[in-house]
């Protein structure tokens, strides 16, 4: 009729067709789908004021509330868990506008084997997985400061711990030491000043078909000493590899696996190698690394290995350690923490808390890569923990790490960080506000492609020892405190009992004569009780 068509009938349509479409094809479903909630409570008052709440947050999601006036008993009747709708007020759905109604895709996350992970939110269930079920038993943690990180890692590894694993944890902040010795484990501390020694030339001295470990461990001194010294060129590198292979022949050691048992070099070699190659950039390579050799650092890098991993429980802490040098020390206990691990076949954890400081550098993030993509082979499981999701995920081997975790623990994120955090797991908008709004221990739990809100929930014995709260600490302590002074108490008394009372002395009762005076037998009472 030459008039100008509506654009909102227009795009009606389009919408209408591709629909129909896709019904045809079976690849959308068809739904008639209601939401009915009822709300209780125990005063008329509070009652009023929850469901202002409520129709708040429906309307800030868009969702028009309307109360069943007149029609109560049908709509608490409707959400009674008999599956009958009496109110008969529902809405036509595709699948997919149907799905985003359900924040979580799996109801249940529970084995028949594994260790309890949390409970359920969404219907109370248990939350018990075996990550080592899965293709890979690598796992990542990512929470802001104050959400239940570090407080989840205590406790799924000392309930891995009971079920015989081995744990090793690379701890920067001090935080495990307490269940280390409550376990009956081993702290470790790492400084320039420890007695504990680990030389990062150190090599395993096992042949495996097909891999040549010299060419492997110089491949790794290249991602250390580069974050010690600095960035290279090429003609730095080259100079460096060469110096390296030297260093090792010079003490015998060749790629063939029969030399590799003999004692490896140590920093001080590899400088009087540099020293003794008379070029500048041998010299400069050599100047760089003399802080670590004759410099103050001269006794953290530059003895033989003094130290062996037998404790089944053993914690490395690096909290002494200046900011700049943390990289650089975890980098070598991952590296004697690997050599170590390749020896012997057995269940282990390998924890490395605040990942981040890692990831910072080319070097050791492609070394945690490495140890991700192989930890399977050695029946191994990895743990990495950041609270700096972004630090983690923007460099090369971030989003790598992640993808070779096939368990992802996701706790309470900052504003800042959600859009990533969102971008990268694919969230649902009822998982993000749950990530935003989420308490200390609350979260979403990934195990492969299925994903579950979860609370993170502790014995008390397990809560007194692994707790950071220090309101709890400082109860803890209080406790602590007075049972010690109890039982000091008791040991002195039973050490230096009191005297016994002194002996009192009592008359035999008597019948009084009646030839006695009235009062001798009162006198004579009066008489004992003063004696």
């Amino acid at each position: 009729a030459g008039k100008v068509v509506n654009p909102k009938v227009t795009a009606a349509l389009q919408d209408a067709m591709a629909l129909q479409e896709e019904l045809a094809k079976g690849i959308e479903r068809f739904f008639q789908f209601s939401l009915y909630i009822t709300l209780s409570s125990d005063t008329l008052q509070d009652l009023e004021e929850t469901s202002k709440q409520l129709t708040t947050t429906l309307s800030s999601m868009l969702l028009s509330a309307k109360a069943a006036t007149l029609q109560m008993e049908e709509g608490y009747k409707t959400t009674l868990p008999i599956g009958q709708d009496r109110l008969f007020l529902t809405r036509n759905m595709d699948t997919t506008s149907l799905a985003s109604t359900f924040p979580f895709t799996s109801a249940t996350l529970t084995q028949n084997k594994g260790i309890l992970y949390g409970v359920n939110q969404e219907n109370g269930s248990l939350i018990i997985f075996d990550r080592f079920s899965m293709e890979n038993a690598n796992e990542v943690v990512f929470g802001k400061s104050g959400s239940g990180k570090s407080f989840f890692i205590k406790l799924e590894s000392m309930r891995q711990f009971m079920f015989g694993a081995e744990i090793i944890i690379i701890d920067p902040e001090n935080e495990y030491e307490l269940l280390a010795n409550t376990l009956g484990g081993e702290h470790v501390v790492f400084s320039p000043s420890s007695k504990v020694k680990i030389n990062p030339f150190d090599l395993s001295g096992l042949y495996e078909e097909g891999e040549n470990e010299l060419g492997v461990k110089i491949l790794s001194l290249h991602a250390l000493l580069k974050i010690m010294m600095g960035a290279m060129n090429p003609q730095l590198d080259a100079i460096l590899d060469r110096a390296l292979v030297e260093t090792y022949q010079q003490k015998g050691i060749t790629p063939d696996p029969k030399t590799q048992t003999k004692q490896p070099p140590i920093m001080e070699d590899l400088y009087k190698t540099l020293l003794a190659m008379q070029n500048a950039e041998a010299q400069e390579l050599a100047l760089r690394l003399e802080r670590y050799v004759k410099g103050s650092l001269s006794g953290f890098f530059n003895q033989q290995s003094n130290f062996n991993i037998e404790s089944p429980f053993t914690v490395f802490s690096i909290r002494n350690l200046e900011e700049e040098l943390r990289a650089t020390a975890m980098h070598i206990i991952l590296d004697f923490v690997w050599t170590r691990i390749k020896k012997s076949l057995k269940k282990r954890i390998l924890i490395v808390d605040e990942a981040w400081y890692m990831m910072k550098y080319q070097d050791s993030a492609s070394f945690i890569y490495s140890i991700a993509k192989r930890a399977r082979k050695y029946y191994l499981g990895l743990t990495t923990a950041t609270q700096d999701v972004e630090d983690f995920l923007k460099g090369e081997y971030g989003k790598p790490v992640l993808t070779n975790s096939s368990i992802q623990i996701l706790l309470k994120q900052s504003p800042s960080e959600i859009d990533t955090v969102s971008q990268v797991f694919y969230l649902s908008e009822g998982e993000r506000e749950l990530l935003l709004s989420a308490s200390p221990g609350e979260g979403v739990f990934f195990a492969g492609q299925n994903h579950v809100a979860i609370q993170v929930l502790a014995a008390p014995f397990e809560n007194d020892i692994i707790t950071s709260n220090p309101e709890e600490i400082q109860k803890i302590q209080a406790t602590n405190k007075a049972v010690a002074e109890a039982a000091a108490k008791a040991k002195e008394a039973k050490e230096h009992p009191a005297p016994p009372p002194p002996p009192t002395m009592t008359l035999p009762p008597t019948t009084q004569s009646k030839d006695s005076p009235p009062d001798f037998y009162e006198r004579s009472n009066n008489i004992v009780k003063s004696v």
